[in-house]
């Protein structure tokens, strides 16, 4: 009992001093065009994905300047490197291999993972054409898309993905009530 107290004093200590004159401003107030930005979910259909195109070769291209530091060449990353192609067929097994091949379920979530996380340190510095173009040529490599593709905010949603039947969305589950 003693040290829920202490706790909830100590709590109650840190939140007056966080409000006291002279406390630390820290961070600013997000403008509503990053929070837009933020707040727009792409689902399976494609909903929200932003006007754009990417070829196979744009996303060579880029994929060869900003991702193959983590990811390697082709995809192929070896620990401590983060994978992108391979696995087919090792989800069942005791060492599943999850890469964008073998796990992941839309393309759509591809392209916001992307457009959202990319590259590692330098967040959302990719243009829209430049992330359509990225996700063509990681496709590519993994087999699901042609070479000669190009990638549109038409395109990507049509696009079956092989692990597409182990998952299932609802639009009804990614929108939220106002009671949440």
């Amino acid at each position: 009992m003693f040290t829920r107290s202490l706790y909830f004093l100590s709590a109650l200590l840190v939140s007056a001093l966080a409000q006291a004159e002279g406390a630390p401003n820290l961070g600013v107030p997000m403008s509503e065009q990053a929070q837009r930005y933020w707040d727009r979910s792409i689902t399976p259909d494609g909903a929200n994905l932003p006007p754009g195109s990417g070829s196979v070769a744009d996303g060579k291209r880029v994929y060869e300047q900003k991702c193959v530091s983590c990811h390697g060449p082709k995809g192929a990353g070896q620990a401590p490197l983060v994978t992108l192609v391979g696995g087919a067929g090792t989800l069942t097994t005791s060492k599943p291999v999850k890469s964008v091949g073998s796990y992941w379920p839309y393309a759509t979530t591809l392209f916001d993972y992307i457009r959202r996380a990319m590259p590692y340190g330098e967040q959302k510095s990719l243009s829209d054409d430049e992330v359509y173009a990225v996700t063509g040529y990681t496709l590519f490599l993994n087999g699901i898309v042609e070479e000669s593709a190009v990638i549109t905010q038409a395109s990507l949603p049509t696009i079956k993905m092989p692990n597409q039947s182990g998952f299932f969305w609802s639009l009804e589950a990614t929108q939220l009530t106002d009671s949440e």
